[in-house]
């Protein structure tokens, strides 16, 4: 038996969904901006995960994809992944809410290829149900919840079949049911979702049921307890082990470290309904390779690779002309003019552990430009940066706190950095420092981070290269210690 604690994955994996083909589970979560994106988690026993793949290198060719000028697809791009498989192939379908498009890539090996295509609509958090008799359904919506046939082939909704709003929750200011996830077991139809309590900020999961889609849909909230540092548990997939349990894989908000995934047990009572227990802070389940060991989550990088670990995502579309890996560095070329970290290309990010973490790394800034800064931020829309900035051809060390210069010192070429960040629900802080003479200098100011929905993703951890008056500048990163 495998005992772990929850969160079982200390990083931002929101909207996660998941899947069991054989022995192997898998899931996938929202990555919205970064690229690669549509991250795919591999376990053998629920607890602990390792990336497998992503779905994609980078998801449209667009202005605000592609980070120009201001443009930005923050909080926008790729939302709540819906994975599936279904006759040897798997699926991953979701939303972009930047394209209002549906996009839906398969693939016969979860590492890839993967394929993508488009289904004809817009189906916000939908969830598709490959049913016995071979047709297709998905089920999506915000507060009144429809489903609606698809084509044998997902190209669009099927003409004359089946289109219908099922389940309807209450009006009033709250969220109302969304984050669809669709199941057919023991010839039953399930339906979980998300919504909120009417009087407070508060997640909650509900279920329902049905002998029919086009049946009488029972049920309701399921899940109505917060875990320490949490303001509820709600949204996520069900899965089963080979033995004939039952878990569901549900996220928490935890504040500006993000929303992570919990393990919380169900089973079914006698009439079929589903049930989950009260989620506790330790989970445990049997791994279908007890002596597997995981890659980790969260990495070091010496950038000795000519690739990226898939740790690393960028902000946004990168520009592969303009960054390099391996043979101990991690190099930036600015191509664009930015005026911040925010509209920086090609920024290099990993998540942001819960409940803290540290991250240190070396900067070579001798062939900065006038008007160039680089560095190490703590991402989020309230973001800290330490880095190093020319001006008239003199070198500075600075900290910056949003659109606040907190401090500016006098500063060689050459400088180790480090960000440290400590997350909860009630206060998030991130704290930067630079290595002088063996000794850690804290400077500026601690930055409080928040989960903004300007954003809407958990605090990253990032290594940026921007120009203010000429492109061309470029920036050497090594020796990345992620703590």
């Amino acid at each position: 038996m495998i005992k772990g604690t929850n969160p079982i994955i200390s990083c931002d994996m929101p909207d996660p969904d998941v899947i069991r083909v054989g022995d192997t589970y898998y899931m996938c979560s929202t990555t919205m901006h970064y690229m690669p994106g549509g991250v795919l988690l591999r376990s053998y026993d629920l607890i602990n995960w390792e990336f497998c793949s992503h779905v994609y290198e980078t998801l449209e060719d667009t202005p605000r994809e592609n980070l120009d000028g201001e443009e930005n697809a923050y909080g926008n791009g790729m939302w709540a992944p819906c994975l599936r498989y279904h006759d040897g192939k798997f699926y991953v379908i979701f939303v972009a809410n930047d394209t209002h498009k549906t996009c839906c890539f398969t693939a016969t090996d979860p590492e890839g290829p993967w394929s993508k295509n488009y289904i004809d609509g817009f189906y916000h958090d939908c969830s598709v149900l490959f049913d016995d008799d071979g047709r297709v359904y998905i089920m999506y919506g915000q507060r009144n919840i429809r489903i609606t046939e698809l084509k044998p082939d997902l190209s669009g909704p099927l003409e004359g079949g089946f289109d219908k709003i099922v389940i309807r929750d209450a009006p009033g200011d709250f969220l109302g049911y969304e984050g669809s996830h669709l199941y057919k077991i023991n010839g039953k139809y399930y339906a979980f979702f998300i919504h909120a309590a009417q009087d407070e900020w508060r997640r909650i999961e509900a279920a329902y049921m049905a002998s029919s889609l086009d049946g009488e849909w029972t049920g309701g909230d399921v899940i109505d307890y917060k875990l320490p540092e949490t303001n509820g548990v709600a949204q996520g997939g069900i899965v089963d082990t080979p033995d004939g349990r039952w878990f569901g894989v549900i996220f928490a908000d935890h504040g500006a470290v993000g929303r992570i995934p919990n393990l919380v047990p169900m089973h079914f009572d006698e009439t079929g309904f589903p049930e989950f227990d009260t989620p506790s802070e330790t989970v445990e389940n049997t791994s279908t390779r007890p002596d597997y060991e995981y890659s980790p989550i969260f990495v070091s990088d010496d950038f000795t690779s000519p690739t990226l670990n898939p740790a690393w995502e960028f902000n946004h579309n990168p520009k592969p002309d303009y960054f390099t890996t391996g043979n101990g560095s991690f190099i930036i070329t600015t191509e664009k003019l930015s005026q911040s970290v925010e509209f920086a290309r090609n920024t290099l990010t990993q998540r942001a552990r819960y409940p803290e973490c540290e991250a240190q790394v070396t900067l070579d800034a001798s062939n900065l430009n006038d008007g160039d800064t680089a560095g190490l931020t703590m991402l989020q829309y309230q973001y800290g940066i330490i880095g190093l900035t020319k001006e008239q051809g003199r070198t500075y060390l600075v900290m910056w706190s949003r659109d606040k210069l907190c401090e500016k010192i006098p500063f060689s070429e050459k400088v180790t950095l480090r960000v440290q960040g400590k997350f909860s629900m009630s206060k998030s802080e991130a704290r930067f420092s630079y290595l002088n003479d063996g000794e850690w200098i804290e400077i500026g100011e601690p930055v409080y981070p928040t989960f903004d929905l300007r954003h809407f993703v958990g605090c990253r951890i990032g290594l940026f290269a921007y120009s203010t008056e000429k492109t061309g500048g470029t920036a050497g990163f090594s020796h990345f210690v992620y703590k």
